[in-house]
């Protein structure tokens, strides 16, 4: 399985890079142009939905995946799909907020409830929580997560370079833990899936050919919900390894709504505000703010995510992974109003 596995991963990443182009030559025609605005950490237009190549080179490892573990490959798959689609549409024109809920909902539930063994997770998670709490917080859980990536991707290569790491590292810290992993499909769907995000990369680099969007990072988001449930739910990872893993665009993303909730904003409204946004601006360059979270990524979380396999030791972990990181994001100003910004 090694020698097909690898040449998946490859396949992956150039069917990723490819369709990646092919949307950028066609992003006038396909109505994805992404014109900079008062929000914007752009400032020429800039072709967007590159994301749909994300969405081919990982749906390719998921079809691969289904020819020897259907159920529930191809129902995630499906699921994700359906999130891009979503996602591609509110590239082309704004989806009201509520549509867009309501439809995240509906897919977190059916991957909840149809394609997450609830009763594995829970002994994965190690928590005494009846089933039916345990799927509700998986639902609840997807959809944050899910637009905790959007919100995140807002300069060049922050959300593709995160969600390289994050499915990269995962893929890593589990085949070390178990090399026998490397017999099993799902595994190289995880594997691929981090080639074709870092693969889009190459155009996604500042400065920025083309910007990922809503189909890749609404669908990014939902398949990482994805393989955190599963990989818990077999025992491959601890919930505190991808918790880690995600630590850097958890802690902006909530320390920032949070600032902004006591400010008594609009959730859902644009803005320039994260940490990761701040720094671009003062830096004024994209590729050192990105290139700082890789850095955290793999000096600080990678390291302390391959400590916390162990669910009891895993908490402490976690906790140390996470309290400098959230110190940053508040030193930085994530969440606080422009006009006070230092």
């Amino acid at each position: 399985m090694l020698l097909p596995g690898l040449l998946l991963v490859v396949l992956s990443a150039l069917v990723s890079l490819a369709v990646t182009f092919v949307v950028m030559r066609n992003a006038e025609y396909l109505q994805v142009m992404a014109n900079p605005n008062a929000r914007s950490s752009h400032v020429r237009p800039t072709p967007s939905g590159g994301g749909l190549g994300i969405v081919a080179g990982g749906g390719l490892a998921a079809l691969s995946t289904s020819l020897s573990t259907p159920w529930p490959t191809l129902l995630v798959l499906a699921a994700g799909l359906v999130m891009a689609a979503i996602g591609f549409l509110d590239d082309r024109k704004p989806v009201p907020a509520t549509y867009r809920l309501a439809a995240q909902l509906g897919l977190a539930g059916i991957l909840a409830a149809l394609c997450v063994p609830i009763g594995q997770l829970t002994a994965g998670i190690g928590l005494p929580l009846p089933g039916f709490v345990v799927l509700m917080l998986c639902v609840f859980g997807t959809v944050y997560w899910v637009n905790i990536f959007n919100f995140m991707d807002g300069i060049d290569g922050i959300a593709a370079s995160e969600a390289a790491f994050m499915l990269g590292g995962a893929a890593l810290l589990a085949v070390v833990s178990h090399p026998v992993l490397v017999e099993q499909p799902v595994f190289w769907w995880l594997a691929a899936t981090a080639a074709a995000a870092a693969a889009f990369l190459v155009l996604n680099w500042a400065p920025a050919k083309i910007f990922m969007g809503d189909a890749g990072s609404t669908f990014l988001g939902f398949i990482i919900a994805f393989f955190a449930l599963a990989t818990v739910a077999l025992g491959w990872l601890s919930l505190w390894q991808w918790l880690i893993l995600g630590a850097l665009f958890a802690a902006d993303a909530t320390v920032t709504l949070l600032r902004r909730l006591r400010l008594g904003e609009k959730l859902f409204e644009a803005h320039r505000r994260h940490a990761y946004q701040r720094l671009s601006r003062r830096w004024r360059s994209h590729a050192r703010a990105t290139g700082l979270y890789i850095a955290i990524n793999l000096v600080w979380l990678l390291p302390l995510a391959a400590l916390a396999g162990d669910r009891l030791f895993g908490v402490l972990v976690a906790i140390v992974a996470y309290t400098p990181v959230v110190v940053f994001m508040l030193r930085t100003g994530a969440g606080r109003p422009e006009e006070t910004q230092r």
